[in-house]
């Protein structure tokens, strides 16, 4: 990928990555800044948006690294797995949803407390990771779609791993949403920018 198709990439990402984990921000916590706004202090909306805008900028980096990172995690899987690559990522795939809902369940669930809140949070993530997965497939071929859907559910969840620890549920959508954005606006955005360097040639 040539410099420039980097830098915008970069800049696109952690422009994302602001604008959603402001709106994300403002709508989770929208019991608490809902009088700011009646009461229309600016100020003090204009410095927790400054606060959100910074955690973008955070979780966009947060996603651009763990993206570049997997894009060389999966050159390393296809040159020693070869063809089993594919059935390794599903079987990594598997294990990473089921940890999602059965170890944060043992951790973090209280007595009595239903196992469905857990089971829908890791369904959200497998939901969209299928969307985003097969809208990959679509637009370059159908051997796209196995990586793209470990890297939307099995990358994103290595990145959200430090919100999960703590597990309080305006963090973990707050965090949760920007990256899930990000990483498919990385990955959807890729093979444009490789095939314009083809043909700039």
């Amino acid at each position: 990928m040539k410099s420039r198709n980097w830098v915008r990439l970069f800049l696109s990402t952690l422009l994302i990555g602001a604008i959603s984990t402001s709106i994300v921000g403002f709508t989770v916590k929208w019991t608490e800044y809902k009088s700011l706004f009646i009461s229309f202090d600016v100020l003090e909306i204009a410095s927790i948006l400054l606060w959100l805008v910074g955690l973008g900028f955070i979780f966009s980096i947060i996603s651009q690294m763990g993206f570049f990172a997997y894009l060389t995690v999966h050159r390393f899987g296809l040159g020693i797995f070869r063809k089993l690559w594919s059935p390794v990522q599903i079987v990594v795939i598997a294990f990473v949803l089921f940890d999602l809902v059965y170890f944060r369940y043992q951790v973090f669930a209280s007595e009595g407390e239903s196992l469905v809140p857990y089971v829908m949070l890791a369904l959200l993530v497998a939901v969209y990771g299928l969307i985003i997965a097969f809208v990959k497939s679509r637009q370059t071929n159908q051997q796209a779609f196995v990586p793209a859907l470990f890297f939307m559910i099995v990358v994103t969840t290595i990145e959200w791993f430090p919100v999960l620890r703590v597990n309080e549920t305006d963090w973990l959508y707050l965090m949760l949403i920007p990256l899930l954005i990000c990483n498919a606006y990385q990955l959807l955005i890729l093979h444009k920018l490789i095939n314009n360097r083809a043909e700039s040639k």
